[in-house]
Order: structure tokens, then sequence, then C-alpha cells
């Protein structure tokens, strides 16, 4: 019997396409983060999804903190909102993999099972057709974990009680690393965009679960994650805080990007 893959969708536009060269820039934006010598190993992060030029320095500065995690973590549950098809609720894909320039990465189906009996999961393969939130995350991760399973949500209407509720049911242990994809504002004169980018930021980091989409488009899978951060007694880290103004040149209209880490409190009672 085949296996049903999600092709990749916006290889050759937002990454390369051909897996040399996407290897090696995803390698090169690792090398050139330092993160400190004595640190935890994140929870959860949350990650900016734009093109490689634009956010990839970004990401990269989440990325690099899981590089002792390759070997330990088999399980990404990744959440970003939807761009293009509008979707209820969490929608999961009918897949059994997605693929990459750097190979296939197989879906967590015994873990997706358990979410059978949840409303607000569905299944929809148009909203991940072409969605690219999830998909840039994919080299990264290959890159950095080497062999996982995948449990890949696009996040349409749905209440941060609701991710969260989900977020539960996918927790799991040290084998389980949660991401939510997010850029921040957009379209704004670069001034205006660094304020109110460090204003979420600030946001993020007292765990507020009141994000809006004008903040961050994947407001919604943020403000999921923050609530089970709370409830999980998760400690949050900026690692950085940029915009396409800095890594693009272009000022008069801008992207917010930042990434998060989050890391557990072994004295929290779970």
């Amino acid at each position: 019997m085949s296996i049903k893959i999600r092709p990749a969708a916006v290889a050759g536009l937002f990454y390369p396409a051909e897996a040399t060269l996407l290897a090696g820039q995803v390698q090169a934006l690792l090398e050139n983060v330092h993160p400190p010598e004595e640190m935890h190993a994140p929870k959860a992060l949350i990650v900016p999804h734009a093109g490689y030029v634009y956010s990839g320095a970004i990401a990269a500065s989440a990325y690099a903190r899981l590089r002792s995690l390759r070997g330990k973590v088999h399980r990404v549950v990744l959440l970003g909102p939807v761009h293009r098809v509008p979707v209820h609720g969490l929608a999961l894909p009918s897949v059994r993999a997605f693929a990459s320039p750097l190979g296939e990465v197989m879906l967590d189906m015994e873990a997706i099972a358990t979410l059978a009996d949840l409303p607000q999961v569905t299944v929809n393969d148009a909203c991940h057709a072409q969605e690219h939130a999830l998909e840039v995350h994919l080299p990264f991760l290959q890159s950095v974990l080497g062999e996982f399973k995948l449990i890949p949500l696009a996040v349409g209407d749905a209440s941060p009680a609701q991710v969260a509720e989900v977020l539960e049911r996918l927790w799991g242990g040290d084998e389980t690393l949660i991401m939510v994809s997010s850029d921040l504002s957009h379209y704004l004169p670069y001034t205006i965009a660094q304020h109110l980018d460090a204003t979420t930021a600030q946001a993020v980091l007292d765990l507020r679960t009141d994000l809006s989409h004008e903040q961050a488009c994947g407001a919604t899978p943020i403000n999921g994650l923050l609530q089970a951060a709370q409830r999980h007694g998760l400690q949050a880290e900026l690692l950085d805080l940029r915009n396409s103004g800095d890594t693009a040149g272009d000022k008069s209209r801008v992207v917010g990007y930042a990434a998060f880490a989050f890391y557990e409190d072994e004295d929290h009672d779970r």
C-alpha cells in the first residue's frame, strides 16, 4: 500500500528546493547562532515562518536550542495559522507524511488518534495543501533533530481553551516538543512595528492569553500555548526580536518576527 504524502508546496519560494543548497543554508543559519553553553532544553518554541531570507536567522535562534535534543525528541507537535483556506477549529491532514527536499517526515498516527473525540479537531487537506506556516519549519527540524514524527495542526477559528485542550492530549514528556509557528505585526512602518512587536513580546513573556491577530498572525495557537504554559508552569525566554527591515532592508512596510523558548520548572506540580 502506498503512503499518502503531502508534497512540499513552497520549496523554491520560501526556501531552496535543492537539497544540498537547502541543507547548507540551514546549517549556515544555525552556525551563526551562539546560545549559552549552559541551558535547559526547551519544552516549547514560538518560531516565525517567513521566507528564510526574511526570518531564517530569527528562526535559527530557536532551533539552535534543540541541538542537545537530537535522538531525544521523537515527536513534534506543530501548530500554525491558516493563510489561504479558512477552517473551524484545528485541522489535521489525512496524509501519512509531509515531504521536504531533505526527505519525508512521517506523521504520528498513534498520537493523532488520541484526538479523534475532540470536536474542535477536524481533517481538512485543503487548508494544508498550500500552507507555508508549517512546511517551512521541516528543514530546520530535520537538520537539528534527525528522525522524528510530526503532528501538524492548522489552526483557524478556535478559542485558547480549545487549543490548550489539544495540547494537553499531546503534551507528553521529554520526547515531545511543542511548536507554534507565527510572525508578528504585518506591513507597518519600521518604528511603529518595533513598538508593537516589543509590546507583543512582553505579553508572551507574561504568558498573557489575549493576543490579537494584529499582533501576531498565529495569535490563536499562541494564546492556546500560553494557556497550557500557565498550567504547566513554563518559563518563557525571548531569543530574538527583529523585523524584515532588519533582515531584508526595506523599512517602509515590515513584518515582525520573534523567537521564544519555554522551559519546564522541574519543581512545578503537574
